[in-house]
Order: C-alpha cells, then structure tokens, then sequence
C-alpha cells in the first residue's frame, strides 16, 4: 500500500487522516533526499508515533531546484482537441522551470501581460533513483526509479505558447505548477495500477477534464522514461509530468478557418485567433477555484485534490 507523505513548514511527515501524522525522522531538505532515505519514510509509516499535523499551508512537496521536464500531447483526447491524429503524434518534451512550483493551496498568480490562462491536470512522476543517460528501464525495474506520484497543473499562458511556438517561457511563470498535496510514495504493486488512475479537474466546480490513464494516455511512462533516458539524464527528486487529457480552454479552430488562417500573414492569424479565442470563457478568471483530483475510482491509490485560486496581478505602471 502507498505511504502518503506532505510537506508543511520545511518538515515531511506521513500523512494517516487529515489532520494527524507521523513526522519523518530525516534531515532531508530536498525530495531527492527524502525518497533516498527510504527507509525513514518506512519507518514513520510503520512504527512511528501519530501527532497532530503542525497548522499551517501544504507545501510542495516537490523541492526546488529540480529538473521539470513535461510531455507534449500525451492524451489522444487532448490531441484531438489540439486538431492531430494520434496515429501520427510523436513522443516530445518540453522543459520547465522548478521555480513554477508551488502549493497545492497556494494562489495561481497570472502575469498583468498574459490574457489567455489555461489548466492541465497531469500525473507528476517523481524520480527516486538517479536514471543516467544510458539507462534502459524494464517493466520490472521502472518502480525502483520512479519513487512517488503527484498531482500536477501544468498552467499555461497560451497568448505567450503559442506564437512564439515555445514552451518554457509560457509554461515556467511562479506558480505555474501547483504540485500536491501529497506524495505519493509507491510501494510493491502500486505501479500495476497506474493505467486505473483517474484524472479530473473543476474549475468552479464544473468537470473540465476527466480521464481514465488506461484509455486516453498515448505514451505510457516506461516508453516515456526510456526515450528521455538515451539523451537526459534524472536525478532523484526530478519531476516528470505526462501530459494532459482532452478538455482545457484551448481548442484547434475548426479546418476551414484553420485552412484560411494558413494563408494570412503569421501577425494577421495570431491577431484573429486571440480575438476569437478573447470570446471563449473557459479561460481561467480572477477568482476562479481550480480543483485537481488524481485517483482509481475505488480510491484504492489516491494522489489527493489541490484547491488552488486564480489571482490576477495587477498593471505595474511604467
């Protein structure tokens, strides 16, 4: 069975109700460290002395700095959203920064200059053991590399994405990837039921997205993990995201436009994309309450819900 480990005031304790645990005897700082002293983790879920859980918000309970490295169009939903075939997507990455990290309870901060917010729950594999360039993961030993399991939102600012056709800027703002509440740390046999894993996502309450891993995921994590191991190296604490099922904000234009929009220049497109894309309201609003929930349906594996507000940050006058 999983050990659920949280993160609060700098100190990691394993998680038993919502408001006990058990602190982790470590002097790990890092989640790298952390998921190295395993046997600490273990040990607070085993033998260790149930308390009250200290006041104050969950942190990420992935550290900063880290690699945080994301699949592109991973959910033949979302590729299919995204106007592709899945039968002719590729595997692809993108980059991120650690310090788009944040709490699970923590404000999603949109930039005064972004106008088009956009969410993506996504399963967050977080490395336990170092995988050097080179490695080739079996189906047998991926459980000894990936340590834990967390859910993620890769936020999106699409005005930024998009013509500029990069990733990293529009993807890497502060708070661009709440991260928790919790890690998951698997434990012999939780990896077979990582297909079962359902991911949803609210927005003020209404179902955004919501996926079955077994049904909608493209490239599975053991694919994934030996293609970004032949030129990346991961260390422990590392964070790899898997991409997003159907449903967000942004959404291909039906062919025709998308055929006529081939013809204008680059600057007259984007211009009449974003003044159509500036009538569609599921773009993330000041105040808008994201709810992100990975878990089987029988709740036998659960990730846990972050519950984070969009907060929009004001005009700095110039």
């Amino acid at each position: 069975m999983s050990i659920d480990v949280i993160r609060t005031r700098g100190r990691w304790y394993v998680q038993k109700t919502d408001t006990t645990g058990v602190l982790v005897d470590s002097t790990a700082e890092t989640t790298g460290a952390l998921l190295t002293d395993r046997a600490a983790v273990e040990e607070a879920a085993t033998v260790g002395r149930e308390e009250p859980l200290p006041d104050g918000d969950l942190q990420s309970p992935v550290t900063a700095p880290c690699r945080v490295v994301a699949q592109m169009t991973n959910y033949v939903s979302h590729i299919r959203d995204s106007g592709m075939d899945p039968r002719t997507v590729p595997m692809t990455f993108f980059r991120k920064t650690s310090h788009s990290l944040s709490g699970p309870v923590a404000d999603i901060v949109k930039p005064a200059h972004v106008r088009f917010l956009d969410y993506e729950v996504e399963i967050g594999l977080v490395i336990g053991r170092d995988i050097p360039v080179g490695t080739v993961l079996t189906a047998d030993t991926i459980a000894e590399h990936v340590g834990a399991l967390v859910v993620t939102n890769d936020v999106s600012a699409r005005d930024l994405q998009l013509p500029k056709t990069q990733f990293y800027e529009a993807k890497s703002y502060p708070t661009f990837t709440p991260a928790g509440p919790r890690l998951v740390v698997l434990e012999p046999g939780d990896w077979k039921r990582f297909e079962q894993l359902r991911l949803t996502l609210r927005v003020n309450g209404e179902v955004r997205q919501d996926a079955l891993v077994g049904d909608d995921m493209l490239y599975k994590p053991l694919e994934a993990l030996n293609e970004l191991a032949r030129f990346q190296p991961l260390a422990a604490g590392d964070l790899v995201l898997t991409g997003t099922p159907g449903g967000t904000a942004l959404k291909a234009p039906a062919k025709p436009i998308e055929l006529i929009g081939a013809l204008l220049p680059p600057a007259t497109k984007w211009k009449a994309f974003f003044r159509a894309q500036a009538r569609n309201p599921r773009y993330l609003a000041d105040g808008d309450v994201v709810e992100a929930a990975i878990r089987t349906d029988d709740g036998a594996l659960d990730l846990g819900r972050q519950r984070t507000v969009v907060r929009f940050a004001a005009e700095v006058a110039r």
